[in-house]
């Protein structure tokens, strides 16, 4: 058995999410995505002694989702971040029950598998990718750009810093 560099059981990349507000970031991916926060991984930043969060971990599916809070002068950095889901409708209604904006419907999208988009109220994009019932959608290009194309690229053309206060 060849030896890997990240321990048993982890993944070899993992995601860092840096947000205003990360005790509700990771309420809000516990939430959706019913994903498990690493209590032992719950780190305040003691020197800052403000209640933030320097690190923190959130368990979705098998992967591993780092987070903290940010800091002053840190820059506004969002997330773009894939998750693949059973049930795409169930996601986005619990992401909006919680003030996400549907960016994508769920549509089609190549591989057999489905796409559908949204912005947290952290102004982070997700891509929930989901198996499609109808099984391969082939991948040609559209006299038209579609609803997956068009979303994206307006999502990101406006994509901001987020109001003060989520």
């Amino acid at each position: 058995m060849e030896k890997t560099p990240e321990p048993q059981g982890e993944n070899t990349v993992n995601g860092f999410v840096v947000v205003d507000g990360a005790a509700s970031f990771i309420d809000f991916l516990v939430a959706v995505f019913d994903g498990t926060e690493r209590k032992e991984a719950h780190s305040p930043d003691f020197y800052a002694g403000d209640g933030t969060l320097i690190h923190a971990e959130v368990v979705i599916g098998n992967s591993l989702l780092m987070v903290a809070d940010r800091k002053a002068g840190w820059p506004f950095t969002p997330a773009l971040t894939q998750v693949y889901v059973a049930d795409p409708e169930e996601t986005l209604r619990r992401a909006v029950e919680r003030g996400a904006t549907v960016v994508t419907p769920v549509s089609p999208f190549y591989g057999g598998y489905g796409i559908a988009r949204f912005l947290d109220p952290w102004h982070n994009v997700w891509w929930l990718f989901f198996p499609e019932a109808g099984g391969e959608v082939s991948w040609e290009e559209p006299a038209e750009p579609g609803v997956v194309y068009t979303t994206l690229l307006e999502t990101m053309e406006t994509l901001a810093e987020p109001a003060a206060g989520g």
